[in-house]
């Protein structure tokens, strides 16, 4: 996952993101955020660029005080592809297990894809 700084990619990725409304609602949100100074420390990152198949945003990880704290970890993603959710969910450092956390996405089959992901792996989800 590569994390996204530049004001052109952040101006392309909103842009982009508006065309899928309202499925990528919850990382819009953030991007423009981000796009607009950053008051809250979040980053965005993405699989690849230009042509991306995972979008995720998430509060900058030095940034985190308490690993238990659900609300402070939260995660927006939007995907084009359920693969690279699961791959992003069972084979990178961008999300880690170290820390509780939520994930946030307007998509069918999110839900499925983290139940899956974490039966394989033994973990609990709530």
């Amino acid at each position: 996952m590569q994390i996204l700084r530049c004001p052109a990619q952040m101006k392309l990725l909103e842009e982009t993101l508006r065309k899928s409304l309202p499925t990528t609602l919850p990382v819009l949100g953030t991007v423009m955020t981000v796009a607009r100074g950053n008051p809250a420390s979040h980053e965005v990152l993405v699989d690849s660029w230009p042509h991306f198949s995972i979008v995720l945003t998430r509060l900058r990880p030095e940034e985190h005080r308490d690993p238990r704290d659900y609300y402070t970890n939260q995660l927006s993603v939007f995907y084009r592809d359920e693969g690279a959710l699961q791959a992003l969910l069972a084979g990178t450092e961008a999300v880690t297990r170290a820390r509780a956390f939520q994930i946030l996405g307007m998509q069918d089959g999110l839900d499925e894809a983290v139940q899956k992901v974490a039966s394989a792996r033994g973990l609990k989800v709530e």
